[in-house]
Protein backbone atom coordinates (compact mmCIF):
# COMPACT_ATOMS: atom_id res chain seq x y z
CA UNK A 1 0.00 0.00 0.00
CA UNK A 2 1.48 3.08 -1.10
CA UNK A 3 0.56 5.23 2.01
CA UNK A 4 2.25 8.60 2.46
CA UNK A 5 4.38 8.26 -0.70
CA UNK A 6 4.05 11.73 -2.52
CA UNK A 7 6.97 10.73 -4.80
CA UNK A 8 6.03 9.09 -8.21
CA UNK A 9 9.68 8.18 -8.86
CA UNK A 10 9.15 5.97 -5.43
CA UNK A 11 5.78 4.43 -6.00
CA UNK A 12 6.56 3.01 -9.66
CA UNK A 13 10.12 1.83 -8.59
CA UNK A 14 9.23 0.30 -5.29
CA UNK A 15 8.19 -2.99 -5.07
CA UNK A 16 4.92 -3.79 -5.86
CA UNK A 17 2.87 -0.58 -5.03
CA UNK A 18 -0.81 -0.27 -6.25
CA UNK A 19 -1.08 2.36 -8.51
CA UNK A 20 -4.32 4.08 -10.07
CA UNK A 21 -3.44 5.34 -12.82
CA UNK A 22 -4.27 9.55 -13.22
CA UNK A 23 -1.56 10.65 -16.53
CA UNK A 24 -4.51 10.09 -19.13
CA UNK A 25 -5.60 13.71 -17.24
CA UNK A 26 -2.77 15.05 -16.84
CA UNK A 27 -2.32 14.49 -20.80
CA UNK A 28 -5.79 16.06 -21.02
CA UNK A 29 -4.49 19.40 -18.78
CA UNK A 30 -1.79 19.55 -20.86
CA UNK A 31 -3.68 19.09 -24.36
CA UNK A 32 -6.26 21.85 -23.64
CA UNK A 33 -4.53 24.49 -21.54
CA UNK A 34 -1.54 25.80 -19.57
CA UNK A 35 -2.49 27.42 -16.58
CA UNK A 36 -4.55 25.83 -13.83
CA UNK A 37 -6.17 25.91 -10.43
CA UNK A 38 -7.01 22.74 -8.73
CA UNK A 39 -8.58 23.05 -5.05
CA UNK A 40 -8.79 19.44 -3.22
CA UNK A 41 -9.46 18.29 0.64
CA UNK A 42 -5.81 17.57 2.48
CA UNK A 43 -4.68 13.41 1.65
CA UNK A 44 -6.42 13.30 -1.24
CA UNK A 45 -3.12 12.89 -3.48
CA UNK A 46 -2.77 16.26 -5.22
CA UNK A 47 1.22 16.02 -4.41
CA UNK A 48 1.55 13.18 -5.59
CA UNK A 49 -0.39 14.56 -8.78
CA UNK A 50 2.21 17.24 -9.16
CA UNK A 51 4.92 14.84 -9.00
CA UNK A 52 3.95 12.94 -11.77
CA UNK A 53 3.29 16.32 -13.55
CA UNK A 54 6.88 16.80 -12.96
CA UNK A 55 8.31 13.37 -14.03
CA UNK A 56 6.52 13.53 -17.00
CA UNK A 57 7.30 17.07 -18.33
CA UNK A 58 11.20 15.94 -17.29
CA UNK A 59 10.70 13.06 -19.80
CA UNK A 60 11.72 10.37 -17.21
CA UNK A 61 9.71 7.95 -19.60
CA UNK A 62 10.87 4.53 -17.66
CA UNK A 63 8.67 5.86 -14.82
CA UNK A 64 5.58 5.19 -17.11
CA UNK A 65 6.13 2.08 -18.28
CA UNK A 66 2.64 0.43 -18.86
CA UNK A 67 0.73 3.85 -17.97
CA UNK A 68 -1.76 6.16 -20.32
CA UNK A 69 1.17 8.45 -20.71
CA UNK A 70 3.92 6.11 -22.07
CA UNK A 71 2.38 5.97 -25.53
CA UNK A 72 0.60 9.04 -25.38
CA UNK A 73 3.31 11.79 -24.70
CA UNK A 74 5.92 12.91 -26.41
CA UNK A 75 9.10 11.55 -24.94
CA UNK A 76 11.38 13.10 -27.44
CA UNK A 77 10.77 17.21 -26.01
CA UNK A 78 11.88 18.27 -22.19
CA UNK A 79 11.10 20.50 -20.07
CA UNK A 80 12.72 22.51 -17.36
CA UNK A 81 10.28 22.33 -14.13
CA UNK A 82 10.06 24.73 -11.24
CA UNK A 83 8.30 22.91 -8.01
CA UNK A 84 7.16 24.72 -4.84
CA UNK A 85 5.57 23.16 -1.84
CA UNK A 86 4.59 24.79 1.20
CA UNK A 87 3.15 21.41 2.83
CA UNK A 88 6.43 20.86 5.13
CA UNK A 89 5.33 22.12 8.14
CA UNK A 90 4.12 25.51 10.02
CA UNK A 91 5.16 28.76 8.47
CA UNK A 92 4.26 31.54 11.42
CA UNK A 93 5.69 34.71 9.72
CA UNK A 94 6.21 36.19 6.54
CA UNK A 95 9.89 35.52 7.35
CA UNK A 96 9.65 31.84 7.82
CA UNK A 97 7.99 31.78 4.30
CA UNK A 98 10.45 33.97 2.46
CA UNK A 99 12.76 30.96 4.38
CA UNK A 100 10.90 28.44 2.86
CA UNK A 101 11.12 30.05 -0.02
CA UNK A 102 14.89 30.72 -0.33
CA UNK A 103 15.88 26.62 0.09
CA UNK A 104 13.60 26.42 -2.73
CA UNK A 105 14.92 28.06 -5.13
CA UNK A 106 18.47 27.92 -4.01
CA UNK A 107 19.42 25.08 -6.02
CA UNK A 108 17.71 25.81 -9.41
CA UNK A 109 19.42 29.27 -9.44
CA UNK A 110 22.43 27.21 -8.46
CA UNK A 111 22.20 25.18 -11.51
CA UNK A 112 21.11 28.01 -13.70
CA UNK A 113 24.66 29.71 -12.42
CA UNK A 114 22.64 32.34 -11.32
CA UNK A 115 24.85 34.62 -8.55
CA UNK A 116 22.77 34.80 -4.93
CA UNK A 117 21.54 38.47 -4.52
CA UNK A 118 19.88 40.69 -2.49
CA UNK A 119 16.21 40.64 -4.34
CA UNK A 120 12.84 40.15 -3.42
CA UNK A 121 11.36 36.38 -3.82
CA UNK A 122 9.23 37.82 -6.41
CA UNK A 123 12.63 39.07 -8.61
CA UNK A 124 14.10 36.05 -7.69
CA UNK A 125 11.22 33.76 -9.15
CA UNK A 126 11.12 35.54 -12.21
CA UNK A 127 14.80 35.67 -13.20
CA UNK A 128 15.17 31.81 -12.61
CA UNK A 129 11.86 31.59 -15.01
CA UNK A 130 13.45 33.94 -17.45
CA UNK A 131 16.96 31.83 -17.12
CA UNK A 132 15.69 28.04 -17.17
CA UNK A 133 13.72 29.32 -20.16
CA UNK A 134 16.79 30.62 -21.90
CA UNK A 135 19.38 27.77 -20.39
CA UNK A 136 17.44 24.88 -21.50
CA UNK A 137 15.86 26.53 -24.77
CA UNK A 138 12.39 25.12 -23.59
CA UNK A 139 9.69 27.04 -21.88
CA UNK A 140 9.53 26.51 -18.05
CA UNK A 141 6.82 24.47 -15.75
CA UNK A 142 5.50 25.83 -12.36
CA UNK A 143 4.09 23.54 -10.30
CA UNK A 144 2.59 24.84 -6.82
CA UNK A 145 1.85 22.89 -3.83
CA UNK A 146 -0.34 23.72 -0.88
CA UNK A 147 -0.24 26.87 -2.36
CA UNK A 148 -2.75 28.29 0.51
CA UNK A 149 -0.92 26.84 3.32
CA UNK A 150 0.80 29.59 4.98
CA UNK A 151 -2.33 31.22 4.93
CA UNK A 152 -4.36 28.64 6.75
CA UNK A 153 -1.36 28.05 9.20
CA UNK A 154 -2.08 31.11 10.58
CA UNK A 155 -6.07 31.37 9.82
CA UNK A 156 -7.23 32.13 13.53
CA UNK A 157 -4.64 35.17 13.35
CA UNK A 158 -6.45 37.29 11.10
CA UNK A 159 -3.36 39.97 10.80
CA UNK A 160 -0.84 37.65 10.47
CA UNK A 161 -3.23 35.59 7.95
CA UNK A 162 -3.76 38.65 5.68
CA UNK A 163 0.22 39.21 5.80
CA UNK A 164 0.82 35.73 4.35
CA UNK A 165 -1.88 36.37 2.02
CA UNK A 166 -0.43 39.34 0.65
CA UNK A 167 3.51 38.27 0.55
CA UNK A 168 2.00 35.34 -1.64
CA UNK A 169 -0.13 37.39 -3.94
CA UNK A 170 2.92 39.31 -4.67
CA UNK A 171 4.66 36.00 -5.55
CA UNK A 172 2.17 34.65 -7.39
CA UNK A 173 1.63 37.42 -9.64
CA UNK A 174 4.95 36.41 -11.31
CA UNK A 175 3.06 33.54 -13.23
CA UNK A 176 1.10 36.01 -14.96
CA UNK A 177 3.90 38.24 -15.77
CA UNK A 178 6.13 36.05 -17.18
CA UNK A 179 3.72 34.14 -19.31
CA UNK A 180 5.54 34.12 -22.10
CA UNK A 181 8.30 32.17 -20.60
CA UNK A 182 5.85 29.30 -19.07
CA UNK A 183 4.67 26.47 -20.64
CA UNK A 184 2.53 24.91 -17.75
CA UNK A 185 0.86 26.08 -14.53
CA UNK A 186 -0.81 24.54 -11.61
CA UNK A 187 -1.61 25.63 -8.46
CA UNK A 188 -3.28 23.37 -6.03
CA UNK A 189 -4.27 23.51 -2.30
CA UNK A 190 -7.32 23.00 -0.32
CA UNK A 191 -9.25 26.17 -0.35
CA UNK A 192 -9.49 29.04 -2.78
CA UNK A 193 -9.20 32.27 -1.80
CA UNK A 194 -11.53 35.13 -3.21
CA UNK A 195 -9.94 36.81 -6.83
CA UNK A 196 -10.20 40.11 -5.34
CA UNK A 197 -7.31 39.23 -2.72
CA UNK A 198 -5.33 36.29 -3.43
CA UNK A 199 -6.25 36.00 -7.19
CA UNK A 200 -6.30 39.21 -8.16
CA UNK A 201 -3.29 38.72 -10.14
CA UNK A 202 -4.02 35.35 -10.98
CA UNK A 203 -6.92 35.98 -13.37
CA UNK A 204 -6.06 33.93 -16.12
CA UNK A 205 -5.41 30.58 -14.23
CA UNK A 206 -8.29 27.97 -15.04
CA UNK A 207 -10.22 26.73 -11.94
CA UNK A 208 -10.75 22.85 -12.92
CA UNK A 209 -12.18 22.41 -9.15
CA UNK A 210 -15.68 22.23 -10.35
CA UNK A 211 -14.93 20.83 -13.81
CA UNK A 212 -17.00 17.53 -14.27
CA UNK A 213 -14.38 16.58 -16.29
CA UNK A 214 -11.42 16.21 -13.58
CA UNK A 215 -14.42 14.88 -10.78
CA UNK A 216 -12.25 12.22 -10.57
CA UNK A 217 -8.34 13.73 -11.10
CA UNK A 218 -7.91 12.76 -7.26
CA UNK A 219 -8.80 9.87 -5.61
CA UNK A 220 -10.21 5.85 -6.23
CA UNK A 221 -13.49 5.84 -8.14
CA UNK A 222 -15.96 2.91 -8.09
CA UNK A 223 -14.14 0.97 -10.94
CA UNK A 224 -10.84 1.30 -9.45
CA UNK A 225 -11.30 -0.13 -6.33
CA UNK A 226 -13.21 -2.86 -8.07
CA UNK A 227 -10.58 -3.53 -10.71
CA UNK A 228 -7.12 -1.94 -9.34
CA UNK A 229 -7.49 -3.29 -5.53
CA UNK A 230 -9.62 -6.31 -6.57
CA UNK A 231 -7.25 -8.73 -4.87
CA UNK A 232 -7.76 -6.91 -1.25
CA UNK A 233 -11.89 -6.92 -1.53
CA UNK A 234 -12.30 -10.94 -0.17
CA UNK A 235 -13.10 -10.92 3.53
CA UNK A 236 -14.73 -7.02 3.57
CA UNK A 237 -17.94 -5.59 2.57
CA UNK A 238 -18.39 -3.91 -0.38
CA UNK A 239 -20.97 -1.97 0.54
CA UNK A 240 -19.68 -0.92 3.63
CA UNK A 241 -16.75 0.55 2.27
CA UNK A 242 -18.80 2.41 -0.57
CA UNK A 243 -21.05 3.80 2.69
CA UNK A 244 -17.98 4.64 4.83
CA UNK A 245 -15.31 6.00 2.08
CA UNK A 246 -17.20 6.88 -1.38
CA UNK A 247 -19.60 9.87 -2.18
CA UNK A 248 -16.62 12.94 -2.22
CA UNK A 249 -17.88 14.84 -5.77
CA UNK A 250 -16.91 18.02 -7.63
CA UNK A 251 -20.04 17.70 -10.42
CA UNK A 252 -18.41 14.73 -12.19
CA UNK A 253 -17.77 10.90 -10.99
CA UNK A 254 -17.58 10.25 -7.96
CA UNK A 255 -14.47 9.17 -5.60
CA UNK A 256 -13.33 7.71 -2.89
CA UNK A 257 -10.70 9.68 -0.50
CA UNK A 258 -7.34 7.17 -1.04
CA UNK A 259 -6.20 7.75 2.14
CA UNK A 260 -9.02 5.71 3.65
CA UNK A 261 -8.69 3.24 1.44
CA UNK A 262 -5.26 2.23 1.62
CA UNK A 263 -5.53 2.13 5.30
CA UNK A 264 -8.65 0.19 5.60
CA UNK A 265 -6.93 -2.75 3.27
CA UNK A 266 -4.06 -2.43 5.01
CA UNK A 267 -5.48 -2.92 8.47
CA UNK A 268 -8.72 -4.65 7.31
CA UNK A 269 -10.86 -2.54 10.02
CA UNK A 270 -13.47 1.06 9.30
CA UNK A 271 -11.84 3.49 11.31
CA UNK A 272 -12.22 7.25 10.48
CA UNK A 273 -8.71 7.51 9.37
CA UNK A 274 -8.95 10.81 6.96
CA UNK A 275 -10.60 12.69 9.42
CA UNK A 276 -8.10 11.48 12.68
CA UNK A 277 -5.08 13.04 10.38
CA UNK A 278 -6.40 16.38 11.21
CA UNK A 279 -8.91 17.79 13.81
CA UNK A 280 -11.58 20.82 12.70
CA UNK A 281 -10.82 22.81 15.51
CA UNK A 282 -10.93 25.93 13.80
CA UNK A 283 -14.03 24.62 11.83
CA UNK A 284 -15.65 23.33 14.93
CA UNK A 285 -15.46 26.83 16.73
CA UNK A 286 -16.55 28.74 13.49
CA UNK A 287 -19.76 26.33 13.50
CA UNK A 288 -20.51 27.44 17.33
CA UNK A 289 -19.87 31.22 16.79
CA UNK A 290 -22.17 31.55 13.87
CA UNK A 291 -24.31 29.41 15.69
CA UNK A 292 -25.08 26.97 12.84
CA UNK A 293 -27.70 24.56 13.10
CA UNK A 294 -25.81 21.26 12.53
CA UNK A 295 -28.81 19.23 11.46
CA UNK A 296 -28.77 21.55 8.31
CA UNK A 297 -25.64 19.98 7.76
CA UNK A 298 -26.78 16.75 5.53
CA UNK A 299 -28.76 19.04 3.12
CA UNK A 300 -27.17 22.83 2.50
CA UNK A 301 -28.03 24.79 0.07
CA UNK A 302 -26.05 27.89 -1.40
CA UNK A 303 -25.16 29.55 -4.47
CA UNK A 304 -21.97 29.01 -6.09
CA UNK A 305 -20.65 31.99 -4.94
CA UNK A 306 -20.90 31.27 -1.33
CA UNK A 307 -18.83 28.16 -1.78
CA UNK A 308 -16.14 28.75 -4.47
CA UNK A 309 -14.11 31.24 -2.18
CA UNK A 310 -13.75 33.09 0.73
CA UNK A 311 -10.86 35.56 2.30
CA UNK A 312 -9.27 35.89 5.61
CA UNK A 313 -12.26 37.86 7.09
CA UNK A 314 -14.65 36.49 5.43
CA UNK A 315 -15.42 32.73 6.09
CA UNK A 316 -18.61 31.71 5.19
CA UNK A 317 -19.04 28.04 6.95
CA UNK A 318 -20.59 26.24 3.76
CA UNK A 319 -17.11 27.47 1.88
CA UNK A 320 -14.92 26.13 4.49
CA UNK A 321 -16.75 22.74 5.08
CA UNK A 322 -16.66 21.96 1.16
CA UNK A 323 -13.34 23.12 0.06
CA UNK A 324 -11.95 21.09 3.10
CA UNK A 325 -13.98 17.69 2.73
CA UNK A 326 -16.77 17.80 5.51
CA UNK A 327 -19.45 18.16 2.91
CA UNK A 328 -19.50 17.53 -0.97
CA UNK A 329 -21.62 18.41 -3.67
CA UNK A 330 -24.91 16.42 -3.92
CA UNK A 331 -26.32 18.31 -6.88
CA UNK A 332 -26.99 21.54 -8.48
CA UNK A 333 -29.57 23.18 -10.13
CA UNK A 334 -29.87 26.53 -12.31
CA UNK A 335 -32.78 28.61 -11.05
CA UNK A 336 -31.58 31.65 -14.11
CA UNK A 337 -29.00 31.62 -16.81
CA UNK A 338 -25.97 31.77 -14.89
CA UNK A 339 -27.59 31.16 -11.71
CA UNK A 340 -26.78 27.98 -9.92
CA UNK A 341 -28.04 26.74 -6.40
CA UNK A 342 -25.93 23.97 -5.27
CA UNK A 343 -26.96 21.39 -2.84
CA UNK A 344 -23.68 20.06 -0.61
CA UNK A 345 -24.19 17.30 1.77
CA UNK A 346 -22.12 14.81 4.00
CA UNK A 347 -19.94 12.48 1.69
CA UNK A 348 -20.13 9.32 3.83
CA UNK A 349 -20.53 7.22 6.98
CA UNK A 350 -17.39 8.24 8.35
CA UNK A 351 -17.14 12.18 8.04
CA UNK A 352 -20.79 12.42 9.30
CA UNK A 353 -20.00 10.36 12.30
CA UNK A 354 -16.61 11.67 13.21
CA UNK A 355 -17.78 15.05 12.47
CA UNK A 356 -20.58 15.30 14.41
CA UNK A 357 -18.54 13.94 17.71
CA UNK A 358 -15.99 16.65 17.06
CA UNK A 359 -19.52 19.20 16.95
CA UNK A 360 -20.49 17.89 20.23
CA UNK A 361 -17.17 18.85 22.16
CA UNK A 362 -18.15 22.45 20.37
CA UNK A 363 -20.98 22.79 21.53
CA UNK A 364 -20.21 22.15 25.38
CA UNK A 365 -20.92 18.07 25.91
CA UNK A 366 -17.71 17.25 27.60
CA UNK A 367 -15.96 13.95 25.84
CA UNK A 368 -15.90 12.07 28.76
CA UNK A 369 -20.00 12.35 29.31
CA UNK A 370 -20.62 12.30 25.56
CA UNK A 371 -18.77 8.97 25.30
CA UNK A 372 -20.93 7.48 28.50
CA UNK A 373 -24.17 8.34 26.93
CA UNK A 374 -23.21 7.25 23.71
CA UNK A 375 -22.63 3.71 24.57
CA UNK A 376 -26.25 3.79 26.63
CA UNK A 377 -27.58 5.37 24.01
CA UNK A 378 -27.09 2.14 21.42
CA UNK A 379 -28.02 -0.41 24.76
CA UNK A 380 -31.14 1.62 24.93
CA UNK A 381 -32.26 1.05 21.18
CA UNK A 382 -31.48 -2.49 20.86
CA UNK A 383 -33.41 -3.16 24.07
CA UNK A 384 -36.24 -0.79 22.07
CA UNK A 385 -36.61 1.10 25.31
CA UNK A 386 -37.53 5.04 24.16
CA UNK A 387 -38.49 6.24 27.91
CA UNK A 388 -35.11 5.38 29.00
CA UNK A 389 -33.39 8.25 26.64
CA UNK A 390 -35.24 10.73 28.59
CA UNK A 391 -32.63 10.35 31.64
CA UNK A 392 -29.51 9.56 29.11
CA UNK A 393 -30.40 13.20 27.86
CA UNK A 394 -31.07 15.18 30.69
CA UNK A 395 -27.76 13.69 32.27
CA UNK A 396 -25.98 14.75 28.67
CA UNK A 397 -27.31 18.58 28.86
CA UNK A 398 -26.74 18.95 32.32
CA UNK A 399 -23.04 18.21 32.00
CA UNK A 400 -22.89 21.10 30.02
CA UNK A 401 -20.86 23.60 32.49
CA UNK A 402 -23.11 27.15 33.35
CA UNK A 403 -19.54 28.67 32.52
CA UNK A 404 -19.54 26.96 29.08
CA UNK A 405 -23.17 29.09 28.00
CA UNK A 406 -21.63 32.36 30.08
CA UNK A 407 -18.26 32.23 27.38
CA UNK A 408 -20.81 31.36 24.06
CA UNK A 409 -23.37 33.08 22.82
CA UNK A 410 -25.68 30.46 22.29
CA UNK A 411 -27.87 30.79 25.29
CA UNK A 412 -31.08 32.73 23.23
CA UNK A 413 -29.73 29.94 20.08
CA UNK A 414 -32.85 27.66 19.79
CA UNK A 415 -31.31 25.14 17.51
CA UNK A 416 -28.59 24.05 19.93
CA UNK A 417 -30.60 21.64 21.74
CA UNK A 418 -31.93 19.89 18.64
CA UNK A 419 -27.90 20.57 17.20
CA UNK A 420 -26.49 18.61 20.04
CA UNK A 421 -29.46 16.03 20.16
CA UNK A 422 -28.76 15.32 16.34
CA UNK A 423 -25.14 15.53 16.68
CA UNK A 424 -25.18 12.68 19.35
CA UNK A 425 -27.40 10.33 17.02
CA UNK A 426 -24.63 10.96 13.93
CA UNK A 427 -21.51 10.69 15.89
CA UNK A 428 -23.05 6.93 17.19
CA UNK A 429 -22.77 6.07 13.54
CA UNK A 430 -26.79 5.53 12.81
CA UNK A 431 -28.75 5.89 10.07
CA UNK A 432 -30.39 8.98 10.33
CA UNK A 433 -33.15 10.90 8.15
CA UNK A 434 -33.57 15.11 8.47
CA UNK A 435 -36.71 16.78 7.98
CA UNK A 436 -37.97 13.69 6.53
CA UNK A 437 -40.68 14.51 4.08
CA UNK A 438 -43.88 13.11 4.44
CA UNK A 439 -47.70 13.89 2.74
CA UNK A 440 -48.49 15.62 6.01
CA UNK A 441 -45.13 17.57 6.74
CA UNK A 442 -41.67 16.86 7.40
CA UNK A 443 -40.38 14.71 10.57
CA UNK A 444 -37.61 16.33 12.47
CA UNK A 445 -35.28 13.36 12.86
CA UNK A 446 -36.01 9.42 11.78
CA UNK A 447 -33.43 7.15 13.01
CA UNK A 448 -34.03 3.61 11.48
CA UNK A 449 -31.93 1.30 13.86
CA UNK A 450 -32.37 -2.58 14.73
CA UNK A 451 -35.57 -3.27 12.57
CA UNK A 452 -36.89 -0.40 14.58
CA UNK A 453 -38.52 3.25 13.74
CA UNK A 454 -37.38 5.92 15.84
CA UNK A 455 -39.34 9.50 15.18
CA UNK A 456 -38.33 12.66 16.90
CA UNK A 457 -39.89 15.84 17.10
CA UNK A 458 -38.72 19.08 18.62
CA UNK A 459 -39.75 21.75 20.66
CA UNK A 460 -38.95 24.45 22.99
CA UNK A 461 -41.37 24.62 25.48
CA UNK A 462 -41.35 28.49 25.47
CA UNK A 463 -42.46 28.99 21.91
CA UNK A 464 -45.25 26.11 22.07
CA UNK A 465 -47.68 24.77 24.15
CA UNK A 466 -46.84 21.67 26.66
CA UNK A 467 -47.42 18.47 24.51
CA UNK A 468 -47.33 20.19 21.36
CA UNK A 469 -44.17 18.06 19.97
CA UNK A 470 -46.04 14.18 20.33
CA UNK A 471 -49.07 16.04 19.59
CA UNK A 472 -47.90 16.80 16.23
CA UNK A 473 -46.16 13.62 15.49
CA UNK A 474 -49.80 12.06 16.07
CA UNK A 475 -51.81 14.99 14.44
CA UNK A 476 -49.43 14.78 11.00
CA UNK A 477 -49.58 11.04 10.90
CA UNK A 478 -45.92 10.69 10.84
CA UNK A 479 -45.85 7.20 11.66
CA UNK A 480 -47.77 6.69 8.51
CA UNK A 481 -44.91 6.51 6.04
CA UNK A 482 -43.05 3.75 8.00
CA UNK A 483 -46.09 1.24 8.41
CA UNK A 484 -45.24 -0.40 5.51
CA UNK A 485 -41.81 -1.71 7.10
CA UNK A 486 -43.29 -4.07 9.61
CA UNK A 487 -41.03 -2.35 12.44
CA UNK A 488 -42.10 -1.24 15.86
CA UNK A 489 -42.34 2.35 15.24
CA UNK A 490 -41.44 5.00 18.29
CA UNK A 491 -43.30 8.44 18.04
CA UNK A 492 -41.02 10.76 20.33
CA UNK A 493 -41.96 14.48 21.39
CA UNK A 494 -39.27 16.15 23.00
CA UNK A 495 -39.00 19.59 25.00
CA UNK A 496 -36.27 21.67 25.66
CA UNK A 497 -36.47 25.00 27.57
CA UNK A 498 -34.02 27.69 27.20
CA UNK A 499 -34.60 28.72 31.35
CA UNK A 500 -33.55 25.71 32.69
CA UNK A 501 -31.32 24.51 29.37
CA UNK A 502 -32.85 20.48 28.74
CA UNK A 503 -35.12 18.69 28.50
CA UNK A 504 -38.62 19.66 30.07
CA UNK A 505 -40.62 17.30 28.04
CA UNK A 506 -40.06 14.05 26.86
CA UNK A 507 -43.06 11.97 25.50
CA UNK A 508 -43.78 8.59 23.51
CA UNK A 509 -45.76 6.42 22.09
CA UNK A 510 -45.07 2.98 20.48
CA UNK A 511 -46.96 1.62 17.49
CA UNK A 512 -46.16 -2.22 17.21
CA UNK A 513 -47.12 -3.87 13.33
CA UNK A 514 -49.73 -5.78 13.02
CA UNK A 515 -48.86 -9.52 12.82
Amino acid sequence: MPIGIQTFAKLREGDGHYYVDKTAYALQLIDQGNCYFLSRPRRFGKSLFLDTLKELFEGNRALFSGLYADAHWDWTQRYPVIRISFGGGVLASVADLHDSLDGQLLPHEAACGLAQQMLSMRRRLSHLIEALHAQCGQRVVVLVDEYDKPILDNITDSARATEMREALKDLYSVLKDSDAHLKFVLLTGVSKFSKVSLFSGLNHLEDITLDARFSAICGYTDEDVDTVFAPELPGLDREDIRRWYNGYNWLGEGVYNPFDVLLLFRHRDFRPYWFETGTPTFLVKLLAERQFFTPDLSQVMAMEQLISSFDVEDIPPEALLFQTGYLTLRGREELSRAQWVYTLGYPNREVETSLNGALLKGYGVPDRQGLTARMQLLKLLRAGDATGMQAVFHALFASIPHDWYRKNKLAEFEGHYASVFYSYFAASGLEIRLEDTTNHGRIDMAVLFNNAVWLFEFKVVELVPKGEALAQCRRRGYAEKYRGRGEPIYLIGIEFSRTTRNIVGFEVETENPVG
